[in-house]
């Protein structure tokens, strides 16, 4: 990032000041995602039952946030530059952009493996993935500066750049808002649930049904379960609960449920603010 900010300013390369700009959101973006998997593992408490698992959803959020930020920068600075030419030097840029492309390609090794498994890695690698394009995109700005003389390279390079933040960041800020507020595990079909559930010997009805993400990789759900009163007198609670478990568990990867079990007419005895 520094080598980045040097060479665009010796260059005269708003291309590189701007991959730089996305090196230092990615930077910080990488420290709130370090910062938020250690207050994720701390155990939970009396008063906070699920302990600070969000912590990397809100971690996730903060640099949904910063990447917009930058991103709309970004292409004002471009616009001013086709306003206001400048005149950039070609081959400066190639080699510090080059510095940053070595850089970004070992982010992304490293990084490869943990963004299938969390909302917060995946963050962090989708923004090095746009940082390598980025220094790819300087390098070809830079050629052609060197080959033609067309400075116009330069602010269309950073306009791409600034753009390609946007539409990644935004499918990761939907991702990280379904998350926020309680939507179905991507994946999970409840109406596909509440068939399986249904299918179930002895299972009349199901209701207050909620499926939610505490945080990447920890689905829950919750279920009032009608029962038949002697299916459950002859099977007995534990056999029921297993078998929903089981269903859940085998077919929807949702291990973390809890069910309550009842008698027909009973959710009409429950208070409002149970449904």
């Amino acid at each position: 990032m520094v080598t980045e900010i040097v060479g665009g300013l010796l260059s005269d390369s708003l291309a590189l000041i701007a991959d730089a700009a996305h090196m230092a959101t990615d930077a910080l973006g990488l420290g709130m995602a370090l910062l938020a998997i250690h207050f994720a593992n701390r155990p939970a408490g009396p008063n906070r039952t699920f302990g600070f698992a969000r912590a990397e959803i809100l971690a996730a959020l903060a640099n949904c946030l910063l990447l917009l930020g930058v991103g709309g920068y970004l292409v004002f600075e471009a616009v001013e530059r086709f306003v206001t030419p400048a005149d950039t030097r070609g081959g400066l840029a190639i080699v510090f952009a080059a510095v940053g492309l070595v850089a970004n390609v070992v982010s992304l090794s490293l990084l490869m493996r943990g963004q299938q498994e969390s909302l917060n890695v995946r963050g962090a690698y989708l923004e090095v993935l746009a940082d390598t394009l980025g220094s790819v995109t300087v390098l070809v700005s830079a050629g052609i500066i060197m080959a033609t003389g067309w400075q116009a390279a330069d602010p269309i390079a950073s306009l791409l750049i600034g753009l390609m933040i946007v539409p990644r960041t935004v499918k990761l800020l939907r991702e990280t808002l379904d998350v926020l507020l309680e939507a179905a595990p991507k994946g999970v079909d409840m109406a596909e649930v509440r068939a399986h559930l249904m299918a179930l010997p002895g299972v009349l009805d199901i209701h207050d049904l909620h499926a939610w993400t505490i945080t990447s990789g920890m689905p829950v759900l919750s279920a009032h379960v009608v029962v038949h009163q002697e299916m459950l007198d002859s099977i007995g609670h534990e056999k029921l609960l297993h078998e929903l478990q089981g269903c859940l568990g085998d077919h929807f990867d949702v291990e973390h449920c809890t069910f309550q079990l009842e008698p027909s007419g009973h959710a009409e005895h429950e208070a409002r603010l149970c449904h």
